[in-house]
């Protein structure tokens, strides 16, 4: 099993403050309303739409940022994903 990379390590200690979003902050600018689930960037608090969902904005703004980390922002989940190495943190 490969070693926990150094972005998921950082991101532990990180709780940044997403405001009070209702649901994907780039959807929600689009005027869509359709997403499957939500994720938190660890270094900014964007919260956007996963991958299964149509728009994929968190994958945007890791590209757009280069953000390496999300956190699943859904109910009773506390799973971290790193898209720089393509690992899953918990």
């Amino acid at each position: 099993m490969p070693e926990r990379c150094a972005h998921l390590s950082a991101a532990a200690d990180r709780d940044p403050d997403p405001g009070d979003p209702t649901g994907c902050q780039d959807c929600a600018a689009e005027g869509e309303r359709v997403w499957a689930h939500l994720r938190l960037c660890t270094e900014c608090g964007h919260v956007g739409c996963c991958d299964s969902s149509p728009r994929r904005h968190a994958s945007a703004h890791h590209q757009r940022t280069g953000h390496p980390v999300v956190r699943s922002f859904e109910p009773g989940e506390s799973w971290m994903w790193c898209y720089a190495h393509e690992q899953l943190g918990r």
